[in-house]
């Protein structure tokens, strides 16, 4: 929703302010010059960029939409899960070797809807937790190795991004090219009357006035806006691996949860008497005493 109303005030103010100083809005209308501006960058983004950020940057766009990628309850939900392995894995992680070793295929992991339905978050926590299990149970190796991932796992986040902000920079560049060609096509009418060459070179400057607005005011702040929900997505494993160190230096079940809460930014953060009713709900649909 703040996308689609950004998006429209942006537009909106700069459209109607032109309009309101009398300014005739069909001279904005170059078609030509928005396909010389946008058809230049998108080839130079394909160019710069593998087929699999192009592919990223189409999903990342179309989950703007959607808002926060993690909320409340899919937080409530993931501490439940870590609740639940932490207290198995007092009496040793063996009893869900199984489900560790194909999380996917794992019934354990399907009580747990949110957290499943993305293998890559049920392979993060699978994979620690099955190391632990074969012995790996320094504290601070395990931290180290964690936040390793996390920094590549970040990289891998920030492509999309920092692709869109390196195409936010060029188009002002890219509005200039429309430009000079619009100044071009000016120059070969110069022998016609004040009002058609006026016309033109005022059709020419569209270009950069595109270009700069193109970079400022849509794919500027749609890559901010890209870049801080997937700082969103990077706590959900920083919570995971506050737990996971949680366990590993001996605390309860309950303590380790509490840590992972702790590294939730406020606006989605519970309660620590949600977090305690969704545990003690989760352990008696799974069949274990809290």
């Amino acid at each position: 929703m703040n996308l689609i109303l950004g998006l429209l005030l942006v537009a909106g103010s700069v459209l109607g302010g032109f309009a309101a100083m009398g300014g005739n809005l069909w001279v904005l209308w170059q078609p030509w010059e928005l396909v010389i501006i946008c058809g230049a960058a998108t080839g130079a983004y394909i160019i710069a960029n593998s087929r699999s950020v192009i592919a990223d940057t189409l999903r990342s766009l179309r989950a703007l939409v959607g808002g926060k990628p993690h909320n409340k309850e899919e937080y409530l939900e993931l501490f439940s899960l870590l609740y639940m392995i932490i207290r198995l894995g007092k009496g040793g992680l063996s009893k869900i070797e199984g489900d560790l070793d194909q999380p996917l295929k794992s019934s354990f992991f399907k009580n747990f809807s949110y957290v499943s339905r993305n293998p890559k978050n049920v392979r993060f926590i699978a994979d620690y937790f099955r190391l632990i299990m074969l012995g790996s149970e320094k504290a601070h190796e395990m931290e180290s190795l964690i936040d390793t991932e996390i920094d590549t796992i970040e990289h891998e986040l920030n492509r999309v991004p920092n692709a869109l902000m390196i195409m936010a920079d060029s188009l002002p560049a890219v509005g200039i090219v429309a430009a000079v060609l619009g100044v071009i096509k000016a120059m070969g009418a110069i022998s016609e009357p004040p009002e058609v060459l006026g016309a033109l070179i005022g059709g020419a400057l569209v270009g950069t006035f595109l270009g700069v607005l193109l970079s400022y005011g849509f794919v500027g702040p749609l890559a901010s806006a890209i870049r801080a929900r997937r700082e969103q997505e990077l706590a959900y494993y920083i919570a995971i691996k506050a737990s996971i160190i949680g366990f590993l230096n001996g605390y309860q079940p309950q303590i380790c949860v509490e840590y992972a809460r702790k590294t939730i930014s406020e606006e989605i953060r519970p309660e620590f008497e949600e977090v305690e009713r969704k545990m003690k709900e989760t352990a008696e649909k799974i069949g274990l005493n809290v």
